[in-house]
């Protein structure tokens, strides 16, 4: 009998870590440019390199990469890791917006950019943590 065929996972399709990296590097650009994520992006320290690495780190093991997240950090808990910060509507839209843009710069693949969109969207709306 033949093998069956490996499908490819997502952090294949998006062409792996130089995506991840490209993807999570327009996300922050475009959170310190857009005077719409200036709201989220003030719940941010100052120097993003260490919030960068975790990102990276974690929608590379989300994409279906190497686990780089989990054995440092343990279980993402992304809802209870952000408690500490008001999330509504407006910071989970601006929030997707950063993130749709930098998708858009980033990944080549239509129909894998709109899978990614639609889960972290999902993710997006569940880290709501306050009523608007």
């Amino acid at each position: 009998m033949p093998e069956a065929a490996q499908v490819p996972s997502m952090f294949e399709r998006i062409g792996g870590v130089a995506t991840i990296e490209v993807l999570v590097e327009s996300f922050y650009r475009l959170m310190d440019s857009l005077p719409e994520a200036q709201g989220i992006r003030a719940l941010h320290p100052d120097d993003l390199a260490p919030t960068k690495r975790d990102l990276k780190r974690y929608l590379a093991e989300w994409t279906g990469g190497p686990a780089l997240y989990s054995p440092e950090k343990g279980h993402p808990r992304m809802r209870q890791r952000h408690m500490h910060i008001a999330i509504g509507n407006g910071e989970r839209d601006a929030w997707l917006l950063c993130m749709s843009r930098a998708l858009d710069e980033s990944i080549v693949d239509e129909t894998a950019r709109h899978e990614i969109y639609a889960l972290l969207a999902k993710l997006a709306d569940w880290m709501r943590n306050r009523a608007d």
